[in-house]
């Protein structure tokens, strides 16, 4: 990982490619890992702009359900800091940015339900 790079775990449309390339103008390599402790549900997006980047009215949403056999599986990226910025624009309100510790060890930011 480079100096001015962040980690970005995603469980949702950040993994589509189309998302990347509106989010962030380049697809991002990442690697599978998964949030223990989490638990997902659906969340419905009212912002047609998400909606048309994603394709998907429904986005899933990940929250604590202090039970650590749960987990949520997803993908790690690296990303830059103005890539982080572009992430934070691209996830509505009902978000919030979190840092996490992942299965693999990795500390990372994750949006979960505000």
């Amino acid at each position: 990982m480079s100096d001015n790079s962040v980690r970005l775990f995603s469980y949702g449309t950040l993994q589509q490619e189309t998302v990347q390339l509106a989010s962030f103008g380049r697809l991002l390599a990442g690697r599978a890992d998964a949030m223990p402790g989490y638990r997902c549900d659906m969340l419905e997006i009212t912002d047609p702009e998400v909606i048309r980047t994603s394709g998907k009215r429904f986005h899933p949403v990940v929250v604590e359900s202090g039970d650590p056999a749960d987990e949520v599986a997803g993908t790690l990226f690296e990303i830059t800091a103005a890539e982080l910025a572009a992430a934070d624009s691209y996830e509505v309100a009902d978000y919030r940015r979190v840092m996490v510790r992942l299965k693999s060890g990795a500390e990372a930011w994750v949006y979960v339900k505000a």
